[in-house]
C-alpha cells in the first residue's frame, strides 16, 4: 500500500512539466502546471470531489449492479481517482488508468494509496495509442478524461477515436467523456463525434455551462440503444449534493445544431501501423 498522508505539500518534475500535491489532512489535491487536477480522500477512496466524477460514478451506479465485475479503461490517469472509487464500490471491477507522463505515474503510487494491479494498473503510454491497439469488446467502461495544458488532446476528440472507444467496447459497454465547454472549447464537437457512432448518446451538463455562460465541464455518455436509462440516472443525479440533470439525444442534438466533428486529419494524427 502506497503511503496514505503526508504533512507537508510535495512538488515534484514531471516528464511533461511540474506537479504539486497539497494535503488538508487525509485529503489532498494534485495539480499538473497549477491547474487542479485531481483530488482523493486517502480515508475514503470512494470519496469524489469533482463533479464530473460523481456524475459519471451516477451513470455507472445506474447501469450496473453491486457486485458486478466490469472491466474500464481510463484514459488519462493523474491521480486515479475515478479508478480507485470504483475500484472500493465495486470490489471485483478491474481498472486499467492509461497515464501519458510517466515520471507522474510513479510519483502518484508513491504517495497514494492506490490499489495494485490487477485491481487499478497504470500503464504509461498515450491513450489514443492504448485504445487503437485495444482489442475488441475488451471493457465495459471506457473514461476519457484527458487534459494537457486545460484542454483535451485533439487525437482524442475525434471522430475516429470515437469509432475506437466503440470497438474496443463490450456489447454492453458505455463510454464516458469529460469535455470542457466555453472559451476556446467547444463540446459540441466532441458529442457530434460521437453522435456519428453510437446510436445512444447524451449528456450531464450545468445549464450555464451548455450556454457558454462559463466555462466547465460536460459529461457525454455513449453507449448502445437500453445499455443506460435516462430515467434511472436523472434518479441518481438527483440524490448527489449539487443535483444535475441529464440531457437526453434529441434535446443534446438541438444543442449541437448541426456542429460538425473532428477529424484525425484535421488535427494532424496518423494512426502507428
Amino acid at each position: 500500500m502506497a503511503r496514505s498522508s503526508s504533512s507537508r505539500d510535495i512538488s515534484f518534475e514531471t516528464d511533461f512539466g511540474s506537479a504539486r500535491i497539497r494535503w488538508d489532512g487525509p485529503r489532498a489535491t494534485l495539480f499538473l502546471d497549477g491547474v487542479e487536477s485531481s483530488a482523493v480522500d486517502t480515508s475514503d477512496p470512494t470519496y469524489l470531489e469533482f463533479e464530473y466524477m460523481q456524475h459519471m460514478s451516477a451513470v455507472v451506479a445506474a447501469s450496473r449492479g453491486e457486485g458486478d465485475r466490469f472491466r474500464a479503461l481510463h484514459v488519462g490517469g493523474a491521480a486515479c481517482a475515478l479508478a480507485c472509487a470504483w475500484s472500493a464500490r465495486y470490489p471485483q471491477s478491474r481498472h486499467v488508468a492509461v497515464e501519458v507522463d510517466g515520471a507522474l505515474a510513479t510519483q502518484v503510487r508513491e504517495h497514494f494509496p492506490i490499489p495494485k494491479a490487477p485491481q487499478v494498473k497504470i500503464r504509461v503510454g498515450d491513450g489514443r495509442a492504448v485504445l487503437d491497439a485495444a482489442r475488441e469488446g475488451a471493457f465495459d467502461v471506457i473514461v476519457r478524461d484527458a487534459f494537457a495544458a486545460g484542454v483535451t488532446p485533439g487525437h482524442l476528440r475525434t471522430l475516429e477515436c470515437a469509432r475506437q472507444a466503440r470497438r474496443a467496447l463490450a456489447p454492453a459497454g458505455v463510454y464516458l467523456v469529460n469535455c470542457a465547454h466555453g472559451g476556446e472549447a467547444n463540446a459540441r464537437q466532441d458529442v457530434a463525434a460521437l453522435q456519428e457512432v453510437f446510436p445512444f448518446v447524451a449528456s450531464i451538463q450545468d445549464p450555464k455551462v451548455g450556454r457558454s455562460g462559463r466555462r466547465g465541464n460536460v459529461v457525454a455518455v455513449a453507449c448502445d440503444q437500453g445499455v443506460v436509462d435516462a430515467d434511472e440516472v436523472d434518479r441518481a443525479l438527483r440524490t448527489l449534493a449539487l443535483p444535475a440533470r441529464i440531457t437526453r439525444p434529441r434535446e443534446l442534438t438541438r444543442w449541437v445544431a448541426g456542429c460538425p466533428p473532428l477529424t484525425d486529419e484535421q488535427v494532424g494524427y496518423a494512426p502507428s501501423r
